[in-house]
């Protein structure tokens, strides 16, 4: 209701929920939102579906201050951002892994576009995260059932995984994040877990728990948010212990990012907008 706060826990912090943080502009209205996330200078940008402008980008307030990707992404799913502000997604019906400056100029991709693979890279990818020594690491989720180990500079390096339900094998790769101590936790849809690797793609523990988990954040202080179908956001310590869980969303958060300031950003499944879990404490 109107002038009444929402307010949720996450561990030992509260947030204030705010929904439709931020409003595009008449002339950019949202379509499907995919993902977001936050650049080195606080800035918002929000990748959707099904419009000219894949990327439209907020300030710190909620204003919108522009858009990219007009022409050179066709159907936007996950994104990331490195530390140096090269923002990754996967372009995931056109099969391609793209790159961009926060600016929105194409700095490389990788794959054929259109061409999809079966069992290669790439067949409808989902997700792709920077390892600590630059190698980008790609869940290949809706066409494949693997998880692609890339250089910094595009060489393929490695491919596991395969159909099913066991130790390493996929049903859905969602999303793949790798976190500060380099382990590979990809969230497995809809065998309904997190499975943790190492960087060679080794199998060391599995986390269950979760109703079809959908993005994976690991924020500065190397908590690890998980989102999934419940709707909720669970909150988990390195070793993959839950903390704690709320529900911050009416239909559940596709995407997820944290800014420098611990504030949360969710991209909601219809009806489309973003949400804001401002933080309190």
């Amino acid at each position: 209701m109107p002038g009444i706060d929402l307010v949720v826990r996450l561990g030992g912090r509260r947030y204030r929920i705010e929904r439709r943080w931020c409003k595009p502009a008449p002339d950019q209205p949202f379509g499907f939102i995919s993902d977001l996330v936050v650049d080195s200078n606080g800035n918002l940008h929000v990748g959707h579906r099904g419009t000219a402008s894949p990327v439209l980008v907020f300030d710190r307030t909620g204003t919108s201050i522009g858009a990219w990707g007009h022409g050179e992404i066709a159907d936007i799913h996950y994104m990331s951002i490195t530390a140096d502000d090269l923002i990754l997604l996967a372009d995931r019906d056109a099969h391609q892994i793209l790159a961009f400056d926060r600016d929105g100029s194409c700095r490389f991709r990788l794959g054929d576009r259109h061409r999809p693979c079966w069992q290669a890279p790439f067949n409808h990818p989902t997700s792709v995260s920077t390892a600590p020594n630059g190698d980008l690491y790609i869940a290949d989720g809706y066409g494949n059932f693997a998880v692609h180990r890339f250089t910094a500079d595009g060489r393929l390096l490695r491919t596991w995984g395969e159909p099913g339900s066991g130790a390493g094998a996929f049903t859905t790769p969602h999303c793949v994040w790798v976190d500060n101590s380099g382990r590979v936790l990809v969230a497995d849809r809809e065998n309904n877990r997190i499975q943790v690797f190492d960087q060679e793609g080794t199998w060391q523990d599995e986390w269950p728990g979760f109703y079809h988990p959908m993005k994976i954040y690991v924020d500065g202080r190397g908590m690890i948010f998980v989102t999934d179908q419940t709707p909720s956001i669970s909150l988990l310590n390195s070793d993959g212990t839950l903390v704690s869980r709320c529900r911050g969303t009416i239909n559940g958060a596709h995407g997820l990012w944290g800014d420098a300031t611990g504030n949360l950003y969710l991209a909601e499944l219809p009806p489309e907008q973003i949400t804001r879990l401002a933080l309190i404490t």
